[in-house]
């Protein structure tokens, strides 16, 4: 009974041995997180962002990285190369949070460390703390300690991305590993769909305090300037993305302006001091926020936007410094308070804008 036993209880672990030989190669095989190399044919399969920006950092070795929100989601590492030379990659981690971004950072530095890093750091980034935090972010994959990596290949979850990603590349899909997680080529970038997707809020009868951010903020801004101290050979481009005018009207009806110009005044306050850093105030550059046509909703903006976003970095255009910044947050301020977003919603504001920028007359709204 025992001998039988022992055979039953042999056959069953060398059957669960056999699944795990058998799945960690098809993990193997597939390698969708790009642990060991990046994809041969020079397609993937896009599927998650946290779990793969492990892969494509450590593969990639970039003497620039760019490291961002959904914002920086369309900037392709074949433009960042051609704009500041060298080898590129960029990072995407949607709706992150800073904590996310050091995660992401540390692993970077830990496998290559590049010549630049350019960080977009969002205006809803900036003043929001981590209570939001879900821990999506695989830690044994950005560690450096090799032992838990065991759960990449042994990981239901990772199995079945395996087998998507073979099926797929099989069928002969996949992406292009410089179009990976970009998302601009199926959108309309017009004013249209801007005005379209943005939900305009009600007039809030009470302002923020202009305090109101400011704890949230320098919590933030203590990992950026970790970065900063711990990497003094590295130069860092950090820049505000540029919501478009949309933004503006929304934080003026929900009476938050003071609060975010507050948080903005803080973090080039606590960044301009470093030497290895740039500051680039993207968030009031008219020649971008208030041209919705590089957008698809209040914030959102198009891969020739970002085009123009990083030859302005190259340039050093829209550089913040310790001479300009309180008379630019300040001009800023006046003219996005007084703008008039109203007519963003008429007829004849579009009819000549267009008439401005060259389009044919083919209607004329009455009066």
């Amino acid at each position: 009974m025992m001998t039988a036993y022992r055979r039953w209880a042999c056959g069953l672990l060398a059957g669960v041995l056999v699944l795990l030989i058998a799945a960690g190669a098809v993990v193997w095989a597939a390698d969708p997180c790009f642990y060991l190399r990046l994809p041969e044919g020079g397609k993937a399969v896009a599927f998650n962002e946290r779990y793969q920006n492990a892969g494509l950092l450590r593969q990639a070795q970039a003497d620039t990285v760019v490291l961002g929100t959904s914002m920086v989601a369309n900037y392709r590492p074949s433009q960042i190369s051609e704009v500041f030379g060298g080898s590129a990659v960029r990072l995407t981690v949607p709706d992150g949070y800073l904590s996310e971004f050091d995660t992401t950072l540390e692993a970077v530095f830990a496998s290559h460390p590049p010549e630049r890093v350019i960080f977009g750091l969002d205006a809803n980034i900036l003043v929001r703390d981590e209570s939001g935090l879900t821990g999506a972010l695989p830690e044994y994959l950005y560690n450096t300690n090799p032992l838990d990596d065991v759960r990449y290949f042994l990981n239901r979850d990772t199995l079945y991305y395996s087998v998507y990603t073979l099926m797929t590349l099989g069928r002969g899909g996949g992406t292009p590993v410089d179009e990976l997680f970009t998302w601009d080529g199926d959108i309309w970038w017009n004013h249209m769909t801007a005005l379209d997707n943005y939900d305009r809020p009600e007039i809030v009868d009470q302002t923020l305090p202009r305090d109101a951010y400011l704890d949230c903020a320098a919590a933030n801004l203590e990992v950026i300037c970790r970065w900063l101290e711990a990497h003094p050979e590295t130069e860092f481009d950090v820049f505000f993305p540029p919501y478009s005018l949309l933004y503006w009207d929304k934080t003026n009806r929900l009476g938050q302006t003071d609060a975010v110009f507050a948080a903005l005044e803080l973090a080039a306050q606590t960044l301009l001091p470093y030497e290895n850093l740039h500051l680039y105030g993207f968030l009031m550059d008219p020649e971008i926020v208030t041209n919705l046509d590089y957008y698809c909703d209040y914030i959102h903006c198009s891969g020739e936007a970002d085009q123009l976003v990083l030859e302005k970095i190259a340039a050093g255009e829209c550089q913040l410094t310790e001479e300009n910044l309180e008379e630019t947050l300040a001009n800023w301020q006046t003219f996005v308070v007084n703008y008039d977003y109203d007519q963003l919603w008429t007829d004849a504001y579009w009819w000549a804008w267009n008439i401005a920028h060259g389009a044919p007359v083919v209607w004329q709204p009455s009066a």
